[in-house]
């Protein structure tokens, strides 16, 4: 069995693999349109956190991570877990990088429907404003965007992932304008990215 990373997946999995692939899945789109009222926030003050959207003309970079058949379902187990708050787990095409034939893969995405953490469209700057105040069991969700942005970058540089980028550049800013200090900002800043003009004029 594969599982498709594109969010926390991309740098903190817990579950053994055997292979790892990049690539994409087609028709949909990564977007910050699901509450974490757990990892990246509290019920109270929900942080943000990705989802997959159904996006004809679309496509989402992420990571494809190859199951051990006696394997699987201690991972599922632990996956439904994991991504309790409204996710569930679907199957969708997955695309090498590399060129290699598409092939099945299961996704963890909000559902849309009967989903209290599901947010649907949402204006950036809102998106930003709960990103900056959210802290939960895992870490600030500023942690988590620059994290997730970080991966991207790395990664895959070919890839311009328009939202995730702009939300990025939006948190950075948040931070620099409220003096928020973060502690994985400290270690982001450190780094290149197409970011540091917005924080270091």
């Amino acid at each position: 069995m594969w599982i498709f990373g594109y969010g926390s997946l991309l740098w903190y999995t817990d579950f053994p693999y055997r292979n790892v692939i990049p690539g994409v899945v087609r028709g949909y789109s990564r977007r910050f349109w699901q509450l974490s009222p757990d990892h990246r926030g509290t019920a109270s003050s929900p942080g943000r956190t990705v989802t997959l959207v159904t996006d004809k003309n679309g496509s989402c970079w992420g990571l494809a991570y190859e199951i051990a058949e006696e394997q699987v379902s201690d991972t599922i187990r632990y996956l439904d877990i994991r991504e309790k708050a409204g996710y569930f787990r679907k199957e969708v095409m997955f695309y090498p990088d590399n060129g290699d034939p598409f092939f099945p893969i299961n996704v963890y995405l909000a559902a849309e429907e009967e989903n209290p953490y599901f947010t649907g469209p949402t204006d950036e700057k809102n998106i930003v404003h709960s990103i900056l105040r959210a802290r939960g069991i895992s870490g600030t969700n500023i942690e988590y965007v620059l994290r997730l942005a970080e991966c991207v970058h790395r990664m895959a540089p070919h890839i311009n992932d328009e939202h995730l980028f702009a939300i990025e550049r939006k948190v950075v800013e948040g931070c620099h304008q409220l003096n928020i200090q973060d502690d994985y900002l400290l270690k982001y800043l450190n780094q290149k990215h197409p970011t540091e003009s917005f924080t270091k004029n």
